[in-house]
């Protein structure tokens, strides 16, 4: 059986793969494992069918025969755990790899995510340019942690790994914040991420689900 993913059907990113289906897509096309992408409105995504999958409405879920699971760290952990090719084959390792997943959603994407959604909705608040600057310090402060542990190797812990495919999937939420500029490094890192051919196939399909919309 077939996988299946959910997506928006009308993406806000505008098809630069930030949405978080993205993630799965990727981690899918890195195992080589074939999928189905039902798409839904954000009307869909607060009815009863789509929030017995997601209890927050949100995308992606993912379907597998009788496992239903929802929130993308979940599920790119699940298929990284049953495919060969996103943890390392030695405990240890397999460990870390894991643990910077976990560090990608929860220490890096928090301020990262604040900081985007201040920009994109707080421009007209009188307390906007006040607060900018200290948001964009937080972010700061955790890229140039993560900056000194990556130091000059290609990948979080040797080899590429889902660690790495969350990591640079956060990451690429700063783009228009010109913050990954200041960090040559981590600027460079992702761009490696966006270069492998899974990534590629990943962000041509979630693209291509915008490009049609957009044409409708």
């Amino acid at each position: 059986m077939i996988p299946t993913i959910t997506a928006f059907e009308s993406s806000p990113d505008r098809g630069r793969g930030q949405a978080r289906d993205m993630r799965v897509r990727w981690a899918l096309e890195e195992v080589g494992q074939p999928y189905d992408v039902r798409l839904v409105s954000f009307a869909e995504m607060k009815q009863p069918a789509h929030l017995a999958l997601h209890p927050f409405g949100q995308i992606p879920t993912y379907e597998d025969g009788d496992l239903a699971l929802f929130e993308s760290g979940a599920i790119v952990l699940h298929l990284a755990e049953r495919h060969a090719g996103l943890l390392p084959d030695d405990a240890n390792a397999r460990s870390r790899a894991i643990a910077w997943i976990f560090a990608a959603l929860s220490t890096l994407e928090p301020p990262i995510v604040e900081l985007g959604m201040a920009m994109l909705f707080e421009r007209d608040r009188s307390w906007y340019e006040e607060r900018l600057p200290m948001l964009r310090d937080r972010v700061r402060t955790r890229l140039g942690e993560l900056s000194r542990r990556l130091g000059n190797a290609d990948w979080l812990d040797g080899a590429f790994s889902a660690g790495d495919l969350m990591m640079v999937t956060v990451l690429r939420r700063l783009h228009a914040s010109g913050l990954l500029d200041e960090y040559p490094d981590l600027a460079a890192y992702v761009v490696r991420g966006e270069a492998r051919p899974a990534f590629r196939r990943a962000f041509d399909a979630q693209l291509a689900v915008f490009t049609a919309a957009s044409r409708s």
